[in-house]
């Protein structure tokens, strides 16, 4: 075969043997479809990739389901080791699957040299253990994992193996879920998926960004999808880059069911579960105790799941899906998120609320025109009131009555009746200035630069949690000068305090707030021998970070993917205010206003002395958005217009004798 000529006998290779109506069954002896010489004959020269450390030679897929949702899945990766710092992340390999339900297979581990010849056919090391429970946030899963300890990975080698795993019954008859992503973190020479299902048989399929077209073959009762291409570059990092684009290649594919089928199978395992038994019943009273209105009501029920239920995951076979029983759930003391949610569902109806189990997927990613269950791992509550309805998330035990915790605002989520009728929604989204962080300090500066002030630092939102958690355990008096010392010398150096006023962070109706007293801060510096000028520093710092964002993205050139504001600043707010007394006859040079306003966000500057009193203010306010490349350049100069507050410290002045 002459040498110029096998990149495209290779593709053909790869392709060819897929266009046949089934996928092909591959085994430990093989995979019939790809020759593993022409896979191993794309090897690069690393030195023409300096920066990598392996590359893709082939990364491949084949699955095959039936209408009920049983069926196998098959990946195979072929990896060109370039450099050491790739040998740990291939030299080891793990394999998970959930042997309730699944069957794994690997099929073969090897290491071998780009012409073909054989490193080591076989695993050093094989295990097969559970996946352990941590301590700290307990999982109990029936998952496995088989681990593979490589032997003679090393750079210039290429490690090869392939898995399947076979769903034997799913838990919800038709449901499915499976992602493939064309591209990857690194170069990929070779991609291949291909999809087996049954030819009357009409999936959820969503093709994103495809440059190429795919290959569709039915016969005997069978229809087969194939996606090959090749040599997909390694996509670009960008800061602030979205993730919905028109840049990443990528298939998701799922069953023929609908949300409404998957919640009214939701409500049919939920059924009989929000029933309470005498015992969990006489606990109302005592949990009600001082409760004087409907609001008051229900944050005594979510502060008693929340806080005085542990959260346990336990997805254990069905028991990932179906919650327990409140009486359950209240004698072990423990629960994980359909299970509180469960119990607060239980509670609230006994005491005349409506209220549903709402399922959503923690970390958002939800695709909703791929209606799957497995797209879900997360169940909340949500009640009906008066006002509207109100979402809780019971996992959260430092979250208000009435707020949502960061991760679950804005997603997709379905709302189960008890009769299985399922409402599709979207979570409330809080607005950028809801989520704020406040900082004022009022004092009075010496003719020394020394201050005397009181500091208070308040927080909103998703601002709340930092100083929740510093206080959620009991603070002695040791840590309270610890802390309260900590935030006066943070500001300003040598600084004592005293009058440290907190909070209980488990207490969700509690005001977040922090106050202290700060004396004897040095906070201005004499500048020159006359001592009629001070440098006074500011404890909010200077805005010239924003120039330098700039100029860094500015650098990358021109720009792939859409930007996502939310990045940028986040959805938050910012404020901090300085008001000082000065000395009398002292007086400020005033730094010029910055008013900033754009899509990115809002930013806010003010000086100003009236009399002795000299007054900083300064607001940031994120937002949220996806807007196109081309709109880099509007971000730069919302940055450096930003920036244009570059005041670190202020010059004050007198005329007179110091």
């Amino acid at each position: 075969m002459p040498r110029l000529r096998w990149p495209f006998l290779a593709a053909l290779q790869l392709v060819a043997p897929a266009l046949p109506a089934q996928a092909p069954v591959i085994t430990p002896a093989g995979d019939p479809s790809v020759r593993s010489d022409t896979i191993y004959a794309l090897a690069v020269d690393s030195t023409r990739y300096p920066d990598e450390p392996y590359v893709v030679l082939l990364d491949d897929g084949v699955v095959r389901y039936e209408a009920d949702g049983r069926g196998t899945r098959t990946y195979r990766s072929v990896i060109q080791i370039l450099q050491a710092d790739a040998v740990d992340t291939w030299a080891e390999q793990q394999f998970g699957y959930s042997p309730g339900h699944e069957k794994l297979t690997v099929n073969w581990v090897r290491v071998v040299r780009p012409d073909g010849s054989v490193v080591s056919d076989a695993p050093g090391q094989v295990q097969d253990a559970d996946v352990p429970a941590t301590l700290g946030d307990p999982v109990y899963s029936d998952r496995k994992v088989r681990r593979y300890s490589l032997r003679g990975v090393a750079p210039g080698t290429i490690v090869d193996f392939s898995y399947t795993i076979e769903e034997l019954k799913p838990f919800l008859p038709g449901d499915f879920y499976r992602t493939w992503s064309i591209h990857n973190a690194h170069l990929v020479r070779r991609s291949r998926y291909i999809v087996d299902l049954p030819a009357g048989f009409t999936p959820h399929l969503i093709e994103r960004n495809l440059n190429f077209a795919r290959q569709t073959r039915e016969v005997h009762g069978r229809r087969v999808w194939t996606w090959v291409t090749q040599d997909v570059p390694k996509p670009p990092q960008e800061d602030f880059a979205s993730d919905s684009n028109g840049v990443l290649m990528s298939i998701e594919l799922g069953g023929a069911l609908s949300w409404q089928e998957i919640g009214k199978w939701y409500a049919g395992l939920a059924r009989g579960r929000y029933a309470l038994t005498p015992d969990v019943k006489a606990r109302l009273p005592g949990l009600l105790a001082g409760a004087e209105s409907a609001n008051d009501t229900l944050r005594a029920l979510q502060r008693f799941v929340a806080q005085d239920i542990r959260y346990v995951s336990i997805s254990l076979g069905l028991g990932g899906y179906q919650p327990r029983t409140p009486e359950e759930v209240v004698s072990s003391g423990y629960g994980d998120c359909k299970d509180k949610a469960t119990l607060f569902v239980a509670l609230a109806g006994a005491v005349g609320f409506r209220a549903y189990p709402v399922l959503l997927n923690s970390g958002g990613d939800v695709t909703r025109g791929i209606p799957s269950v497995q797209q879900f791992d997360h169940a909340i509550a949500a009640v009906e009131q008066a006002g509207g309805r109100t979402y809780v998330d019971l996992t959260s035990d430092l979250t208000p009555f009435g707020e949502l915790p960061p991760s679950d605002e804005g997603e997709f989520a379905l709302v189960v009746h008890p009769d299985g009728a399922t409402e599709e929604v979207t979570l409330p989204l809080s607005a950028p200035a809801d989520n704020l962080a406040e900082t004022i300090i009022t004092g009075t500066l010496d003719a020394e630069g020394m201050i005397t002030a009181s500091y208070v630092e308040r927080t909103l939102g998703s601002r709340q949690y930092q100083l929740r958690n510093l206080f959620t355990s009991t603070i002695d008096s040791a840590q309270r000068a610890d802390i309260a010392r900590s935030l006066a010398t943070r500001l300003y150096p040598g600084a004592t305090a005293d009058s440290l006023q907190i909070f209980d962070g488990r207490d969700l109706t509690a005001d977040t707030r922090v106050a202290l007293r700060i004396m004897n801060g040095q906070a201005a510096r004499p500048a020159g021998a006359s001592r009629k000028t001070m440098i006074l520093t500011l404890p909010v710092g200077s805005m010239r970070s924003m120039a330098d964002a700039a100029t860094a993205l500015e650098a990358k050139g021109p720009r792939v993917y859409p930007i996502d504001a939310a990045k940028v600043i986040g959805p938050i707010a910012g404020l901090t205010e300085l008001t000082l007394t000065l000395p009398a006859g002292w007086h400020t040079q005033l730094p010029p206003p910055v008013d900033v306003r754009g899509k990115w966000g809002t930013y806010s500057s003010h000086y100003t002395q009236e009399g002795q009193t000299l007054k900083v203010t300064r607001r940031l306010e994120g937002a949220r958005g996806v807007y196109p490349p081309d709109d880099l350049y509007d971000l730069t100069a919302w940055l450096r217009a930003v920036a244009r507050d570059d005041v670190p410290y202020l010059v004050i002045e007198t005329a007179g004798t110091p």
